[in-house]
């Protein structure tokens, strides 16, 4: 198994990982943020466009994404829509 390099932090850096895709995408990689969120806990992060900051340990817990199953999408240019098989 290869390593692959992904972009992170709006495309400005990289890591690289197993290219076995649950290691950087989906549950899996939730689960890896999480960690190193938790390893860096006192660690201070800036925010609002670098006017404010505050303890990467005191942001709130990412929510989960929504079920989007049979909710209409828009397909085409806007112009057609069809419901979504999830």
């Amino acid at each position: 198994m290869g390593k692959i390099r992904i972009r992170t932090g709006r495309g400005t850096g990289t890591i690289e990982v197993d290219d076995d895709p649950t290691k950087w995408s989906g549950e899996e990689f939730k689960k890896v943020q999480e960690a190193r969120k938790k390893a860096a806990a006192n660690r201070m992060v800036h925010t609002g466009r670098g006017t404010g900051s505050r303890k990467l340990g005191d942001m709130p817990e990412p929510k989960k994404s929504p079920d989007t199953k049979g909710m209409t999408r828009s397909t085409g240019r806007g112009t057609g829509s069809r419901k979504s098989r999830g």
